[in-house]
């Protein structure tokens, strides 16, 4: 299983550091290189630099919050294609609607997740993102 993964590049970004290691620990096992952003600045200089696979972004963050960040990712033809999950502990409903369809977002997961929600939320957009 893992090593379908194997070089499959992760970023998340959060300004939780015990957020970061509990998602590089589910995704790990799978195979997968998960890096650590603290924040939103620091996110956006490593997708710029990393052009990662895949971005879990956090949208509460004290210095940058998460939907500049995917507005900035977007606006940016080297970075536009990389899919983006939102990972957030704003559970309601009305965000997820607006996250998924007005930003297109690839894909939204609320706080506390499952590593289950995760790993499935992870596969499923990189899978779409093949093309």
């Amino acid at each position: 299983m893992a090593e379908k993964n194997a070089g499959k590049k992760i970023l998340c970004i959060e300004d939780e550091a015990e957020m970061i290691d509990l998602i590089r620990l589910i995704l790990s096992r799978r195979g997968y290189e998960v890096q650590g952003a603290n924040g939103g600045l620091e996110g956006i200089e490593m997708i710029r630099q990393d052009k990662p696979d895949l971005v879990l972004l956090d949208l509460m963050m004290p210095d940058m919050d998460g939907w500049e960040v995917y507005q900035q990712m977007k606006a940016d033809e080297a970075t536009r294609h990389i899919p983006v999950i939102v990972v957030t502990a704003k559970a309601q409903s009305i965000d997820k609607v607006l996250g998924l369809h007005i930003a297109k977002v690839d894909d939204y997961i609320a706080k506390p997740f499952s590593p289950q929600e995760l790993l499935a939320s992870v596969e499923a957009v990189l899978a779409r993102n093949k093309a």
